[in-house]
């Protein structure tokens, strides 16, 4: 096995996190006057309560990275109020961001913490970008924004989660499709999911 698990790319690091919120935060936040209550692309949740919730999983992932709890999530969450506006929203998740990237920076990159099974700190990193990037689509959507993820970011994503991701596919449109979020030409959009971040157990 390669030093990502999957694929031959490079580990995801710290400032990879960081890169993917910094998009977010400038595509999104110059949309902060809009309607951000409306629903984000095909999720239930709407523009802000998204927003809201990457700020919760990266900051969830950081946790994960520091403790390296080897059984479950620890029992803690981020709590982004409700009154917030959409630009404090997307502040919370810069901060959760560079929470995430210092944790996994400063991890052994041979360490392991739960995530259904043991995962590595570049494994949270691509969970966190992944995060970003797809749900930055998402908000985008809702609020009637031309917005795709960064074709770098993407192939890193893919390689660490969606081994099985078609190859033939421009990374971004890979990474939307694997994520269930629009169709290929030659296939359909998912309606299940899953990305893969645990490791195989070693020997």
């Amino acid at each position: 096995m390669n030093e990502q698990g999957a694929g031959t790319m490079r580990r995801l690091r710290g400032c990879d996190v960081e890169q993917a919120a910094a998009g977010m935060l400038s595509a999104l936040s110059p949309h902060g006057g809009r309607d951000w209550t409306v629903r984000a692309g095909s999720l239930d949740w709407t523009c802000r309560t998204t927003a809201a919730h990457v700020a919760h999983d990266l900051f969830a992932y950081a946790a994960q990275v520091a403790a390296l709890p080897a059984d479950g999530y620890l029992p803690l969450d981020l709590h982004v109020r409700p009154s917030a506006p959409p630009e404090e929203a997307l502040r919370a998740v810069t901060a959760s961001a560079r929470l995430l990237s210092t944790a996994v920076d400063a991890a052994d990159p041979d360490a392991r913490a739960w995530h259904w099974g043991p995962c590595d700190p570049a494994g949270f990193a691509a969970m966190g970008v992944a995060e970003v990037l797809l749900h930055t689509y998402d908000i985008a959507q809702g609020l009637g924004l031309d917005w795709r993820p960064p074709a770098d970011l993407s192939a890193l994503v893919l390689a660490r989660l969606f081994p099985d991701a078609p190859a033939e596919a421009p990374r971004p449109d890979a990474l939307l499709w694997s994520a269930g979020r629009t169709a290929l030409p030659d296939r359909p959009r998912r309606t299940t999911w899953t990305w893969q971040a645990a490791l195989p157990q070693e020997d």
